[in-house]
């Protein structure tokens, strides 16, 4: 159940955007297993006026909360696949940064309010 957020500058269509959102996720599903069904994404979009005058206009912060459990590897996939699903919809991959957050499952309150570590996933958060 990761939670992604893009951030960007300002400027990009809706196909564009919905590209990239699906690029993070196809890594995602890839890389940590993640059922394809489970989505929460949003996008961040940064005016001129509050964006870094150094930064080039087309990178993209990708910031992912997901529960602690991946290994090195898996996050190593994951970097891998989302660098290459957002080559592939035009953005440089000196362009692509990427967070990742783990957060212990007590520190998630989901379905109705459970603690994460309280409830049967359907899928393998060691991977």
């Amino acid at each position: 159940m990761p939670l992604t957020t893009l951030t960007m500058r300002t400027g990009r269509d809706a196909a564009s955007k919905k590209e990239l959102l699906d690029g993070v996720h196809d890594a995602l599903v890839r890389a940590f297993g993640i059922p394809k069904n489970d989505r929460y994404q949003y996008i961040n979009e940064v005016g001129p006026e509050n964006w870094d005058e150094s930064r080039r206009d087309g990178e993209i912060l990708v910031e992912i909360k997901a529960f602690a459990g991946r290994s090195v590897d898996a996050k190593r996939a994951l970097y891998a696949h989302i660098v290459d699903n957002l080559s592939a919809c035009g953005v440089p991959p000196e362009d692509v940064f990427i967070v990742v957050h783990d957060l212990p499952m007590e520190n998630w309150g989901i379905r109705g309010g459970k603690a994460a570590c309280d409830v049967d996933f359907s899928f393998r958060i060691d991977v």
